[in-house]
């Protein structure tokens, strides 16, 4: 009841660590997130409901609280830690550090003011089912850099546009190269091939949209230029694919052809959901159905569209985000379609989007056992149980 304790994060670790605290006597927290509510934290940060959208983590994870523990102190600051006012002497106030944080830089920050501070610091992280707790309180532990941590793997250039084996392979390229491509800041650089089949043409760029051609045929070409031509282009180099499966080309006319018939109107793109879906506009409910190479394309050639119509001032500035469910829908159409080429397993948008976000979903039970342990060494250090201390793996 006397300590004085930090807590960074309000995610899903800090939701239940700010309820275990609450409910194990603390009585005066401190709690920094600069992260907002959105839909996707509902199904296991349970202070929040569908009512808190878009609001503060930290102020309703403290509004929660006080709720059922309305005699404690909670005070919340929506705010990077990394902000000047949280320094050295901001730190110093504290009896423990609890860190609920989810990468590696603002742990690195927390765990360096901790040791200017003098302060001990209790880190966690949960990755699906698997988690773990560490004490570092300086002169008796190890800090939390004292050991290396991974780096987040990442791709070669050559295998993203050229020789992809596996299904991330396909989405980093759907992501990083198509719809940054497409959709993003068009003065980036990127790997694709942007000349058309047609040599002749004075076209630069075949992803800019001709004065006179609509959506559909804009749609259509795009489609054929990436899934099909492109592979062709790459199948020239017989010497690449001497010990390696080879793909096929993918054109709309053998996949969709009444699209190419009808010029894409078999479907209609008005859409009066909240947020525009390909999904929604096509029929499909179920995101953890693995789709046919035609229901990929229709939902990519969808999603392509609802961008122009619903979105189109966002055009040139938009970055991928794991919570876009357009943008999703329109990374999973193009991995699934690449992979179908290449002989790589379809995925579904659940599994597809997972793999986007660089995420494991997370397990609810898994941030509730760590935030226990959490309490548990934040007492230990409290009562000064050196020997005692310990990093658990929850595995």
């Amino acid at each position: 009841q006397a300590a004085k304790v930090l807590m960074v994060g309000a995610g899903g670790i800090g939701c239940e660590l700010l309820k275990t605290l609450a409910l194990s006597g603390f009585s005066d927290i401190h709690v920094i997130d600069l992260d907002t509510i959105e839909v996707s934290n509902l199904n296991r940060q349970f202070l929040f409901r569908k009512s808190h959208v878009g609001q503060s983590k930290a102020h309703v994870a403290r509004d929660a609280i006080l709720k059922f523990r309305p005699n404690i102190n909670i005070e919340s600051h929506h705010a990077n830690v990394k902000d000047a006012q949280f320094n050295v002497d901001f730190f110093k106030q504290f009896n423990v550090v609890l860190n609920g944080l989810d990468n590696l830089d603002a742990r690195r920050h927390v765990n360096r003011l901790c040791l200017a501070a003098e302060v001990p610091l209790v880190e966690s992280g949960t990755t699906g089912f698997l988690g773990q707790v560490t004490v570092h309180v300086k002169g008796k532990t190890e800090c939390y850099e004292c050991q290396p941590k991974p780096i987040p793997k990442s791709y070669p250039v050559c295998t993203i546009t050229s020789t992809p084996s596996k299904f991330v392979h396909c989405i980093v390229w759907a992501k990083e190269l198509l719809f940054a491509k497409l959709f993003g800041d068009k003065n980036q650089d990127n790997d694709l091939n942007v000349h058309s089949k047609d040599g002749s043409s004075s076209k630069l760029d075949v992803f800019e949209r001709d004065v006179d051609e609509d959506l559909d045929q804009y749609a259509q070409r795009i489609y054929d230029h990436v899934f099909g031509y492109n592979i062709e282009v790459a199948l020239e180099n017989e010497e690449t694919w001497k010990n390696r499966r080879r793909p096929n080309p993918v054109y709309i006319r053998d996949t969709l052809p009444e699209a190419v018939k009808q010029n894409g109107s078999s479907w209609d793109c008005s859409n009066d959901h909240e947020e525009p879906s390909a999904m929604a506009s096509l029929g499909l409910t179920n995101p953890q159905e693995i789709w046919t190479l035609a229901e990929n394309s229709r939902v990519l050639l969808e999603a392509f569209k609802l961008f122009f119509e619903k979105r189109e001032k966002e055009i040139g500035n938009l970055v991928f985000d794991k919570d876009d469910q357009l943008a999703v829908e329109f990374v999973t159409a193009a991995a699934n379609i690449r992979a179908h080429s290449f002989g790589i397993p379809l995925h579904s948008l659940f599994e597809a989007k997972g793999v986007a976000g660089n995420i494991v979903h997370a397990v609810a039970t898994t941030n509730a056992i760590i935030a226990g342990l959490i309490v548990i060494e934040a007492i230990k250090v409290l009562q000064d149980d050196y020997k005692n201390y310990r990093n658990d793996i929850l595995s």
